[in-house]
């Protein structure tokens, strides 16, 4: 999806087909909701077997999209809906489960229970960082949960949603799943349909757009959003590993992700070294020499020639300012590569620090208590993610207990989002929402409240009016309600 969204250009044909399916999406949604747990579990089990069938198409799709290599989307791409997949195979049964919970005393006689009902019909608006994974792992959690979706995949990254377009053509008929390719306007003329559950990934200010398009509805809202996603490294980190695993993830995708970091807050005493090791290992990873990590192919490609100029923009403020580059930094448009980058000694006013960077630039900022680095963390926008590199507990505890933001890696970079059984998502700024696992199934369900009453002597009999009439016994019982109930 765009920065902003459009006045709608589509053709009337188009528009009549998204109307059309829509609408048989609307009319088969009670049908889907009543498959059981085995009929959900066929449907993913086509959906995982097609990602594996077409995995030689779907990576040369997000190479010529991004020229990520084939590997890298194994991990990121791959690796990622088809691992969502197999856990929600595992545990679709025990989610989709009634939950029966206890009943007070005072509703003697009832039995209560939870039972977990589709949404209806759900629009997922997908992004192009990581056009399988992002536009695929909601919708197995749709799917969990008996839902019909509608996906709008980004119109960034057309190689992609055409294969997507592909295998879900390939695994569903339309009045169940279907997908539509387009631009914002397409976006656009989907968000004005009455569906039950909007699912968008994308940046906070098209958030707020798709959410203000969904309140018009009252639908629900899951927003994965992003933010500048803080690293804290203070002097008991093992700097090695630290530096290791900050360059892969700042690097992959080109930083074109929203859990990468942002910036690095490391303490005043270890500040200098590493940086040095960040530079050592981004040789190391990607090549010694600006020309050879050019050559790599394990550098991806900025999106398109807005943000390719956008990150440039960002880049040459900062250094006219003063910021230091430590390695790195080179730009050719021709082909939109932004040379992995580093740098130090920026100062506060450079533009770079009012937005998310979205690209492989890294900012690292000493500090000289770990008051001041949270104070600084805590001025700003809750982020996505943090991660905090110490060999301290209390350390730890104590950076935990005072910040705010989506989720948290201690003395790693980027393993929570792959763990199936976290709660994966933003607060406020940075999202509204949980996504993976059971949390993505409950996302797209309605946890509703069942109560049965006891046929024979209903206790809620005893209390209804003339409440003038009640017998002392019964004013009594509701005193107890009131003092110890």
């Amino acid at each position: 999806m765009s920065e902003a969204l459009v006045q709608p250009t589509l053709s009337p044909a188009l528009l009549s087909e998204m109307q059309r399916v829509f609408h048989i999406q609307q009319q088969n949604q009670y049908a889907v909701a009543r498959t059981t747990a085995r009929q959900r579990i066929a449907k993913l089990r086509r959906l995982h077997d097609a990602m594996l069938r077409y995995r030689r198409e779907i990576a040369q799709a997000v190479h010529e999209d991004l020229r990520k290599s084939e590997t890298e989307t194994n991990i990121s791409e791959l690796g990622v809906v088809n691992g969502e997949i197999r856990h929600t195979i595992r545990h679709l049964r025990s989610w989709m489960a009634p939950k029966r919970v206890a009943t007070p005393l005072v509703l003697f006689g009832t039995s209560s229970e939870i039972i977990y009902e589709p949404k209806g019909v759900c629009l997922i608006l997908a992004p192009w960082n990581f056009p399988f994974n992002l536009t695929l792992s909601p919708l197995v959690s749709a799917i969990a949960a008996g839902n019909c979706a509608i996906l709008k995949p980004s119109e960034y990254a057309p190689a992609s949603a055409t294969v997507t377009k592909k295998i879900i053509a390939e695994c569903f008929p339309p009045e169940e799943v279907a997908l539509f390719e387009g631009d914002a306007a397409v976006a656009q003329a989907l968000l004005k349909m009455p569906f039950n559950h909007v699912f968008f990934t994308g940046s906070p200010a098209v958030g707020k757009i798709a959410m203000r398009e969904a309140a018009n509805h009252l639908a629900s809202v899951t927003l994965e959003l992003g933010g500048k996603n803080p690293t804290i490294v203070d002097e008991s980190a093992d700097l090695d590993t630290a530096a290791a695993k900050i360059a892969w993830l700042k690097v992959m995708n080109a930083g074109q992700s929203c859990i990468a970091t942002d910036y690095i807050l490391a303490h005043e005493s270890i500040h200098d070294r590493l940086a040095e090791k960040i530079v050592q290992k981004i040789g190391q990873f990607y090549g010694e020499t600006p020309e050879a990590r050019r050559a790599s192919p394990d550098v991806c490609r900025i999106i398109h020639e807005r943000h390719f100029h956008r990150l440039k923009s960002l880049l040459d403020d900062a250094v006219q300012r003063g910021a230091v580059v430590a390695t790195g930094g080179d730009t050719d448009a021709a082909t939109r590569y932004i040379e992995p980058a580093v740098l130090t000694r920026v100062p506060e006013d450079a533009d770079i620090w009012a937005e998310e960077t979205f690209g492989p630039i890294l900012l690292l900022r000493p500090y000289r208590t770990l008051e001041e680095a949270v104070a600084y963390i805590n001025a700003r926008p809750r982020p996505l993610a943090m991660y905090l590199w110490s060999g301290n507990r209390r350390h730890i505890q104590y950076v935990l207990a005072e910040t705010r933001n989506g989720d948290v890696t201690v003395n790693d970079c980027g393993t929570h989002f792959y763990n199936p059984n976290l709660p994966f998502g933003g607060i406020n700024n940075s999202g509204i929402g949980k996504t993976h696992g059971a949390f993505g199934f409950l996302e797209f369900t309605n946890a509703r409240g069942v109560v049965r009453q006891n046929r024979i002597l209903p206790v809620t009999n005893f209390f209804v009016p003339p409440y003038r009439k009640h017998p002392a016994w019964v004013r009594w019982v509701l005193e107890g309600v009131v003092r110890w109930f």
